[in-house]
């Protein structure tokens, strides 16, 4: 059990860096790079096979302990963080597009509620007028109505 780092072969080198201990995986995320909404999605989605602990290292920075529910080898926990930093890749992408596309979102929705909403609230309040709410077929006594003065 030890340190790792996972190096991507391109000209600029991006690692990820996680460290190893008896069914658990600890790592360090910059918040800069990996919002942490992205983190959160990311750690939701594992905590049916492990135990996700959360913490704030430091400013801007995020630390994240996966822990087996059981015992796993050495090469599951580095199998384990692998999939954990693609997933988190995979979250960082959806927030973006989430950014990116918020205002068209906003816009069809919008949309939607004003050029239906109001004329089907317009149906529906002539269709209570239309009704006759005075008659009570069971002959419940409503507290406003006055009783009779027999």
């Amino acid at each position: 059990m030890g340190t790792h780092r996972v190096n991507e072969p391109s000209s600029t080198q991006a690692q990820f860096e996680f460290e190893t201990g008896p069914r658990e995986i600890r790592f360090e995320i910059d918040e800069t790079v990996y919002p942490p909404d992205a983190v959160f999605g990311a750690s939701y989605l594992f905590i049916d096979r492990c135990f996700v602990f959360l913490t704030r290292p430091g400013d801007q920075r995020l630390g994240v302990r996966l822990r087996t529910r059981g015992e796993a080898s050495e090469e599951q926990l580095v199998e384990l963080a692998g999939e954990f930093a693609n997933e988190l890749l995979n979250q960082v992408l959806r927030h973006r597009i989430g950014v990116s596309t918020a205002r068209i979102r906003e816009y069809y929705m919008a949309r939607a509620f004003h050029s239906s909403g109001q004329s089907t609230l317009d149906s529906l309040l002539a269709e209570l007028d239309d009704e006759e709410l005075a008659e009570d077929n069971l002959e419940v006594a409503v507290p406003w109505e006055k009783a009779d003065a027999s």
